[in-house]
């Protein structure tokens, strides 16, 4: 992945994540491991953009 495209997916994961904790809030979320996996797809994201700048 280019760093743009990383950027792209990063900025897509994070308007998700903030969506599914509304969503758990409300009692519309049907599955809470979603927010988790965002999280940690946010998280390795982060990471690829660290390395790449090392």
């Amino acid at each position: 992945m280019t760093k743009d495209e990383v950027i792209k997916n990063l900025d897509k994961l994070k308007k998700d994540l903030f969506n599914f904790r509304f969503q758990k809030i409300n009692g519309q979320i049907k599955s809470t491991s979603q927010v988790s996996q965002t999280r940690k797809n946010i998280a390795r994201l982060k990471t690829v953009l660290k390395e790449n700048n090392a």
